[in-house]
């Protein structure tokens, strides 16, 4: 037993150094993480103390006695011994889990990213900012628009940022600035609760500090679109352009704030801290610390699930509000574009009716296009990444163009 708690100590301890060492885990795990850790470390060795101080008193009771320590136990005991031998076997591998978790964090933590962390609300958390390219005015003087990239489901780095990559390269766009919502990749979490109005105060005060100034060409997709249109509605002087692929319309907000998706995200959320899909992941799979900051395994972080979580609470609320009266305040004559994926469409006809509402969101769209084999990230397929920079290109010339449904 001894032995048993001693190791479970020693790996206390040695979590205590990472998340006090780690400038990173020390701030996503806060003072309350430390203080967790620090007081299971001394739980840890109170009971290494008081096992042997309790052994060492009955010992000398029993010589006292007999003459001699007794080593006979009765079936009772011998039971009771199995049961506290599986329990604390449970707390080693418990203990394992966590400290190669936090050793795995330690690794991530120095994955290099382009931009800044800025602090906002009141520099209670930090989100991640990056800009690519110059700036560039046009003949008369006037700056020419930056778009700006709002992710859907998954961090803007996984592959949504390569898409505007490369209409970067192909001088599609003169730059371009993205950034990760609160909980994704490198932005920390936002306190609770946290709405995509939220987000997008976070987003404008990030541009704020960052010194970055509108014009605005707004790129967003999935669930994003939802705070690029809040965001929309309170700077609508600053924004030349909307581009919405695959967007989230408001009235289906209840598919994220679903009760049983919530109870999902909590209970994954339990378990997310012993890490054993990560572990297994970096042991077996060969999974990269890109892979987890912002890649396929992004899921899998606690600051990811907490985030989801806080998006599932507000959705059918709060965010659900927010985005209602955004379109009240919309302006009208904002050039818009819709692309839509038809893999999506075709099954699920709500979904291509909403995408239909949602062209109405201005009275300037130039164009709803349909990617018949296109997934939800659009910019998957060949015919997706080519109908969107045609379209964005198209915002960037600001002429009207007759909608065409592509790949048909």
């Amino acid at each position: 037993m001894r032995v048993s708690s001693a190791i479970i100590a020693g790996f206390l301890l040695v979590d205590m150094i990472l998340i006090v060492a780690v400038p990173r885990i020390r701030a996503e795990e806060g003072w309350p993480g430390i203080a967790s850790v620090v007081w299971a470390a001394l739980i840890a060795m109170w009971c290494i103390l008081s096992d042997r101080v309790v052994e060492w008193g009955k010992k000398e009771e029993e010589v006292r006695l007999t003459g001699r320590p007794e080593t006979r136990r009765t079936l009772r005991g011998w039971l009771a011994v199995l049961v506290a031998t599986i329990i604390l076997i449970v707390y080693i591998a418990i203990t394992i889990l966590m400290t190669a978790t936090l050793i795995i964090r330690a690794r991530d933590a120095s994955l290099e990213m382009d931009g800044e962390r800025y602090s906002v609300d009141g520099d209670k958390y930090q989100v991640h900012l990056a800009c690519i390219g110059n700036i560039t005015t046009d003949e008369d003087g006037n700056r020419t628009p930056t778009v700006l990239i709002e992710a859907g489901e998954n961090p803007s780095e996984y592959d949504f940022e390569h898409w505007a990559y490369n209409a970067y390269q192909n001088s599609t766009i003169d730059r371009y600035c993205y950034w990760d919502r609160p909980g994704y990749a490198w932005s920390d979490n936002a306190p609770s609760p946290h709405s995509a109005g939220m987000s997008a105060d976070a987003l404008s005060e990030a541009l704020a500090v960052a010194g970055e100034e509108g014009p605005w060409i707004l790129v967003s997709a999935g669930t994003g679109s939802i705070v690029s249109r809040i965001f929309s509605s309170r700077h609508f002087r600053d924004v030349s352009g909307i581009m919405m692929v695959d967007p989230m319309h408001e009235d289906l907000l209840y598919k994220i704030g679903s009760p049983s998706r919530g109870f999902m995200l909590w209970a994954w959320g339990v378990i997310s801290p012993l890490g054993i899909e990560r572990i297994g992941g970096a042991i077996f799979k060969g999974r990269t610390r890109e892979d987890r900051v912002y890649g396929r395994n992004a899921y899998q972080s606690g600051k990811y699930i907490k985030a989801q979580l806080q998006e599932n609470l507000v959705a059918n609320s709060l965010t659900k509000n927010e985005v209602v009266s955004s379109r009240t305040i919309q302006s009208r004559d904002t050039p818009l574009v819709v692309v839509s994926s038809g893999v999506h469409c075709r099954k699920d006809p709500e979904w291509e009716q909403k995408q239909k509402e949602l062209t109405n969101l201005t009275d300037n769209l130039l164009a709803w296009d349909v990617v018949g084999k296109a997934p939800h990230e659009v910019w998957h397929t060949y015919e997706g990444r080519r109908v969107m920079e045609m379209r964005l290109a198209d915002i960037v010339a600001q002429k009207y163009i007759v909608p065409v449904e592509a790949d048909e």
